[in-house]
């Protein structure tokens, strides 16, 4: 068995969706092969190594399985569910703070523009917040 090519137990998966006389299932799995090559290795239909047969007849046969849906009707045969997906438990669903009924932080009211502005900062000299203090009439 070469790299990129279906095992027993895979060909044996995929080998009842396949379209095709059934003394012809070499031919088969020779072609589903070749696609998975194609896709595993990124190469084009016309770099499709010689084992695999004529570049554009297994071209052709993957068009043709495409409009008749086999290839759709083999993923959905040979997917197996994720059940970790499924299964939603306290140790995965986290919910927000707010959620469990907690409050709101509140930040400190902060003094208002007038308040500020009647009071002097600290860090000017006597003289002018004796000044500022002081009302001239």
């Amino acid at each position: 068995m070469r790299r990129h090519e279906l095992t027993e137990r895979e060909w044996q998966l995929v080998e009842p969706h396949t379209l095709g006389r059934l003394d012809t299932g070499r031919d088969n799995r020779l072609f589903v092969n070749a696609v998975l090559y194609r896709v595993r290795t990124g190469v084009a239909w016309r770099d499709l190594a010689e084992r695999f047969g004529a570049w554009n007849t297994v071209a052709w046969r993957f068009r043709r399985w495409a409009q008749a849906g086999v290839w759709q009707a083999l993923f959905e045969a040979v997917q197996e569910p994720d059940y970790a997906w499924v299964l939603v438990d306290s140790t995965i669903a986290k919910a927000h703070k707010a959620a469990a009924g907690q409050k709101k932080a509140r930040q400190p009211p902060k003094p208002s523009a007038a308040r500020a502005a009647a009071c002097p900062p600290q860090c000017m000299p006597w003289w002018t917040r004796w000044a500022t203090a002081c009302t001239w009439s």
